[in-house]
């Protein structure tokens, strides 16, 4: 019972891995690195900052 488990749970990170890095991939060849590197949250936050001074 515990082997099985254990084997199951190798299985499941493997998979986890492989969809990260299938994530990783599909991402980066979708979007460009200035839109990958870009804040527009941080832009947000800097504009609410002026409006408060």
């Amino acid at each position: 019972m515990w082997t099985f488990l254990e084997y199951a749970a190798w299985a499941a990170s493997a998979a986890f891995a492989l969809h990260m890095i299938y994530d990783w991939y599909k991402t980066d060849t979708t979007y460009s690195e200035d839109v990958l590197t870009s804040s527009r949250e941080g832009e947000i936050e800097a504009m609410t900052e002026q409006h408060k001074m």
